[in-house]
């Protein structure tokens, strides 16, 4: 087999070709985008995790926050939707001198309502993954990324996801960020066409 023919999987890690956004010098960066970004996610607890993350994002970079992620998730009772539901104003002022998460009172305050909206809409769908991925027919939606400038910030699915959370009562889920949960939780495959990762989570379909 020519050099040129050999598959990703026997290229070392350095020689892989992945997205232009990920920045090489941060092995904890690398590793987001190896093993879960663009990963299509089932399970509840992950996606309260994800939107809890991506609302703390507004304004920042995704790295921001991807450094405090497990602050997040010793603030955040380790994602139990229902457990984070029932924080009283004590416990959010408790957070709010937290030095592990981003100590915005909105923001915190953001995530304890999306908590309690967050369980009426699996009281109403059964799961609140029925819910989401109704927003793109079930299945992920697989783009064709060549370069940087070829990245979305929304599109028409993103854009009614929010449409419908913001009605529902959820804070922080604007358009951008609702765009931003659906690359991360895989409702959308965003990796470029050249990014090793795209075939490999398009198989695990």
């Amino acid at each position: 087999m020519s050099e040129k023919n050999l598959d990703n999987d026997n290229l070392s890690e350095d020689k892989k070709c992945r997205c232009g956004w990920v920045d090489l010098s941060k092995p904890d960066y690398v590793e987001y985008h190896d093993k879960e970004w663009g990963v299509p996610v089932r399970d509840d607890q992950k996606q309260f995790e994800f939107l809890t993350l991506e609302s703390a994002q507004a304004g920042l970079s995704w790295y921001t926050i991807l450094k405090r992620r497990e602050g997040y998730r010793h603030a955040f009772a380790g994602f139990d939707v229902a457990a984070v539901a029932k924080f009283d104003d004590d416990k959010i002022a408790q957070l709010l001198t937290d030095v592990g998460i981003i100590r915005n009172k909105l923001k915190v305050n953001a995530a304890v309502n999306n908590a309690k909206r967050f369980l009426e809409v699996q009281a109403e769908f059964g799961s609140f993954n029925t819910y989401i991925w109704s927003f793109v027919g079930g299945a992920p939606l697989v783009s064709h990324i060549e370069n940087l400038a070829d990245y979305p910030a929304t599109s028409k699915e993103s854009d009614a996801l929010s449409k419908d959370l913001k009605k529902r009562g959820f804070k922080f889920v604007g358009p951008t960020i609702c765009y931003a949960h659906m690359q991360a939780a895989g409702l959308v495959n965003d990796h470029s066409l050249d990014c090793y990762r795209r075939q490999e989570i398009i198989d695990s379909y």
